[in-house]
C-alpha cells in the first residue's frame, strides 16, 4: 500500500515520470491523469491497450470523485481519500499485505494554506525562500498494488505546470494526529530539510491581479458558471450567430458577477475580471490583447502560463497567461474550426490563419510535452509598400528601383532566407509590381499574400480529414493551377516536390513567377532548390536538375534577421549559367557588415558590385527604357 500526496492532480501510467508509476506490458506510457477542477477531481483516459476502470466500467472522463470510488489500472487499485491532514485518511485493501512496507514520497507540497476555495491558488505566490509553511492537503491517492508494480514520483516534483517555492519541511513526530489518534497510513514527511524546485520563468514577471492565483481561481468560476446558466436555459449556443452569442454570454456574466458576491473582490476588479472571461468564452483568451497590440509582430505560446512576444524584433516575455491548457486547447478550436481544419491525437498539428489573415500554427500534446502550442505570426493592418521596407532599413532605394524592374518586366524570382527574416513580407511588396494586366494565380498552405490586382486566383492546400483522405497538397494546386491561364504563378513557400513543378512552370511560359523557400546563402538557396526536386521522386540525374534551375531563375533575393531584429535584403543575386557542370551566381547588391552601433542595432550599408546583370541586358537589346546607373553608384 502506497499513499501519494496531491493538490491539483497527478498522472498515471508506466513511464517513468509519472507520478504513479504502473508496470504492464498492456499499461500506457501516459495512462490515466487525475486534474482538479472547481475543488473536485476527476480522472481522465489517456490511451492505453488497457482500459482505465472507474467501478468495474471503462471510462474516458469521470468524476466528480468520490472515496467509494474504486480506479482500475491494470492489478492497480486506486481511490481518493479526502481530508485536511494525513491522519484523516484511512483505506483498507486486501493487497497490501501482500506489499513490503515503503514509505511513499509526497508528490507536490504546496507552500500556502487557504481557508476557502476560491482562495486556493493555482500557482503559489511569492513568498521567501526562507519561509517554514506546513503543506496543505487536500486530497490523498491510496494505490493498492501488488509488490513492485507501482513506483511513486520523486519527492517534491510538482504536479501543475507552476512549480513550487523552496518548502522547509518539518521533521517527523510522533506517529498520530493532532489529537493523538492513532495514524493509519505510513509517515510520508520527509526529513528536515528545504526542497528546492525548478522555478518558472513566469514568476520573475509582474503579475497583474487578473493572473494572481486568485484571480485565475476566480476566471475559472466564473467560466464554468457562464457555461452551466447558458446550459440550464438549453439554449443552442451552436447555431447562434456571432452577434447574438456575445450578447448572451455578456449577459450571463454580468447576471452572475452582479449577484455573487464571491466574486467581488478589492485585488481584481469585475470589468477586468468580466473581460478576461468573456475573451476566454468567446475570443482568445489573454491573446486578445496581444493581437490588437500594434507594437508586436509575433505570438508564441509556449504553454498555458508562458507566453513570449516579438516587439520590435525582440523577444521579451509576457505577463499575460491562460487559465490552464484547456483555455489554450479551446483557442486552438477557435482558430482552427472556422476554416474547416481540425486539430486532435490523430493530427496534433494544424497551420491556419486568423480572420484577419495572421499566420497561426498549433501543436498539441502527445507532441507538445509541455501543453498546447501556439505560434501566430500577426497580420499587419496596413499594407506594406517598398518606401516602407527604405524606411525600415531593409533595402536601399536602388535594389527597389532593380527589383520593381525585374517583377514589371518578367524576371523569375526566389526569395531566400531563414524563418521570421521577412520572406513574405517582401514577396508581398514585390507582387504589388506585377501589371494589373496580368492573370494571377496564387498558391500558399495557409493563405498569407496580400495582392490587389484585378485578375486574381487564391488557392489554400488542404490537410486530410479524420479518415486520412482528402488531403490536397501545394504540389497538386501548382500543377492544377497549370491549367487555369496563368501569366503569373506566385507560391508561398516551397517545402518538396512542389519545386520541380515550379521550375516547369518558370520554364513553359510563365515568366516573372515568384516563391520563397528557406536558406542561408542564395548558393544554399540553389542546394536547397536541388534537394527539394529530388523529393519529386523521379529519378533525375543532377545535371539535368541544374539545367533546369539555371533556365527557370533568374534572380534570388537573401533576406537576413539579424541578432538585434533587423531584417535586410543581404544579397540580390543573378543565376547566370554553369560551368563545369557547376551553377554560377554573380552577385547585384549586397550589404556590407560595419558591425552595431549604440542603439544595438546593426550598422552598414548596401553597395553595387558594378555588375550588369544578363537580365538587364536583354532589356537593352529590347529597347526597353531602364536605368543601369544604380550598378555604378557609390563606386
Amino acid at each position: 500500500m502506497r499513499a501519494l500526496q496531491i493538490e491539483q492532480g497527478c498522472t498515471i501510467g508506466k513511464n517513468a515520470s509519472c507520478d504513479i508509476v504502473v508496470r504492464g506490458m498492456l499499461t500506457g506510457k501516459l495512462q490515466a491523469r487525475i486534474v482538479r477542477e472547481n475543488n473536485a477531481y476527476y480522472i481522465e483516459d489517456q490511451g492505453g491497450i488497457v482500459a482505465t476502470l472507474v467501478n468495474g466500467s471503462p471510462i474516458t472522463r469521470f468524476g466528480p470523485l468520490t472515496e467509494a470510488d474504486q480506479i482500475e489500472v491494470g492489478m492497480t487499485t486506486i481511490r481518493i481519500v479526502r481530508g485536511g491532514g494525513a491522519a484523516q485518511a484511512s483505506v483498507v485493501a486486501s493487497q497490501a499485505a501482500h506489499a513490503p512496507p515503503q514509505i511513499a514520497q509526497p508528490a507536490h507540497l504546496a507552500p500556502w494554506a487557504s481557508p476557502s476555495p476560491l482562495a486556493q491558488p493555482t500557482q503559489p505566490p511569492q513568498a521567501p525562500a526562507s519561509t517554514h509553511v506546513a503543506p496543505s492537503l487536500t486530497a490523498r491517492v491510496a494505490a493498492l498494488t501488488p509488490a513492485g508494480s507501482l513506483e511513486p514520483a520523486a519527492a517534491g516534483r510538482s504536479l501543475s505546470a507552476v512549480p513550487a517555492l523552496p518548502v522547509t519541511q518539518p521533521s517527523p513526530g510522533a506517529s498520530g494526529d493532532a489529537t493523538g489518534r492513532p495514524q493509519p497510513f505510513l509517515d510520508t514527511r520527509l526529513p528536515t530539510r528545504t526542497l528546492y524546485a525548478k522555478r518558472s520563468a513566469a514568476a520573475a514577471l509582474p503579475i497583474a491581479p487578473i493572473n494572481s492565483p486568485l484571480g485565475i481561481e476566480l476566471r475559472k468560476q466564473a467560466h464554468m458558471k457562464v457555461i452551466a446558466a447558458l446550459d440550464l436555459r438549453r439554449l443552442n449556443v451552436a447555431r447562434m450567430e456571432e452577434d447574438e452569442l456575445r450578447n448572451t454570454v455578456s449577459a450571463a456574466l454580468d447576471d452572475i458577477l452582479n449577484h455573487d458576491r464571491s466574486f467581488h473582490t478589492t485585488d481584481v476588479p469585475l470589468a477586468t475580471l468580466k473581460k478576461s472571461v468573456f475573451d476566454e468564452i468567446i475570443g482568445l483568451g489573454p491573446l486578445e490583447e496581444l493581437i490588437a497590440d500594434s507594437s508586436v509582430s509575433e505570438i508564441m505560446v509556449n504553454c498555458h502560463n508562458e507566453i513570449f512576444v516579438e516587439q520590435d524584433g525582440r523577444l521579451t516575455r509576457s505577463p499575460v497567461i491562460f487559465t490552464d491548457d484547456r483555455a489554450v486547447l479551446g483557442a486552438i478550436e477557435r482558430i482552427v474550426a472556422p476554416i474547416g481544419r481540425r486539430i486532435d491525437e490523430s493530427s496534433p498539428m494544424v497551420d491556419a490563419r486568423l480572420a484577419d489573415g495572421s499566420r497561426v500554427n498549433a501543436v498539441i500534446p502527445p507532441l507538445a510535452l509541455k501543453g498546447p502550442s501556439i505560434t501566430i505570426r500577426k497580420f499587419l493592418k496596413r499594407k506594406l509598400q517598398g518606401d516602407d521596407l527604405i524606411q525600415f532599413g531593409s533595402v536601399s532605394p536602388d535594389m527597389l528601383e532593380f527589383l520593381h524592374t525585374a517583377v514589371e518586366q518578367g524576371a523569375n524570382i526566389i526569395i531566400s532566407g531563414g524563418t521570421g527574416s521577412g520572406k513574405t513580407t517582401l514577396l508581398n511588396v514585390l507582387s504589388n509590381y506585377i501589371p494589373d494586366d496580368e492573370r494571377i494565380v496564387t498558391v500558399e498552405d495557409a493563405a498569407e499574400l496580400q495582392l490587389s490586382q484585378p485578375n486574381l486566383v487564391s488557392l489554400e492546400a488542404r490537410p486530410a480529414n479524420m479518415e486520412g483522405k482528402g488531403a490536397i497538397p501545394i504540389r497538386d494546386l501548382v500543377k492544377n493551377c497549370l491549367r487555369m491561364r496563368p501569366d503569373r504563378i506566385v507560391v508561398g513557400e516551397c517545402r518538396g516536390g512542389e519545386a520541380l513543378d515550379m521550375l516547369q512552370a518558370m520554364n513553359t511560359g510563365h515568366d516573372g513567377s515568384l516563391t520563397t523557400l528557406h536558406a542561408n546563402t542564395p548558393r544554399d538557396c540553389i542546394a536547397r532548390l536541388e534537394v527539394m526536386t529530388l523529393m519529386a521522386g523521379l529519378d533525375l540525374p543532377v545535371q539535368a536538375i541544374r539545367e533546369q534551375i539555371t533556365s527557370a531563375v533568374d534572380l534570388i533575393v537573401q533576406q537576413s534577421r539579424f541578432s538585434c531584429g533587423s531584417r535586410r535584403v543581404t544579397h540580390v543575386t543573378e543565376v547566370s549559367g554553369m560551368e563545369s557542370g557547376v551553377i554560377t551566381l554573380q552577385d547585384v547588391f549586397v550589404f556590407k557588415e560595419e558591425g552595431f552601433g549604440e542603439d544595438g542595432k546593426i550598422r552598414g550599408e548596401f553597395v553595387p558590385t558594378a555588375y550588369v546583370p544578363d537580365f538587364y541586358q536583354e532589356l537593352i537589346r529590347r529597347r526597353i527604357p531602364v536605368n543601369t546607373d544604380i550598378f555604378t553608384r557609390g563606386n
